[in-house]
């Protein structure tokens, strides 16, 4: 795994994303958690073919800002890029967009886990 890698996720914004149908506000437009969840999406994907068979990554903080609304009907897409490795903690710069505009960024950060182990604690 090397830090510089990126990936790229999209949506489309339907009324079941908007801030409106998923609580977080009361206008039609896309949902900060909406985009937020495409965001570690992106994040999540960009080294899943990099880690072991049993491994996964889980989400451990984010820090980020929405800037711009996005009506329902458009497509927005959000960019992930490794940062920096260390050890087993990642961190990811992430830029959301509509078209060429920027609506969202975001540093997050992700820890590579065991799956198995990471489920056994739940019990």
């Amino acid at each position: 795994m090397e830090k510089g890698i990126k990936y790229t996720t999209e949506l489309f914004v339907t009324a079941e994303l908007t801030a409106e149908k998923m609580g977080s506000g009361d206008l039609p437009v896309l949902a900060t958690p909406a985009m937020v969840a495409m965001m570690e999406n992106a994040a999540m994907k960009c080294i899943a073919d990099e880690l072991a068979e049993d491994q996964t990554t889980v989400g451990i903080m984010m820090n980020t800002t929405h800037v711009k609304a996005s009506p329902i009907g458009v497509k927005v897409y959000a960019t992930a890029e490794l940062t920096e490795i260390d050890g087993r903690k990642l961190t990811f710069k992430i830029t959301a967009y509509q078209g060429q505009d920027i609506i969202g960024e975001a540093i997050h950060e992700r820890f590579i886990v065991s799956r198995d182990k990471f489920l056994a604690k739940l019990s």
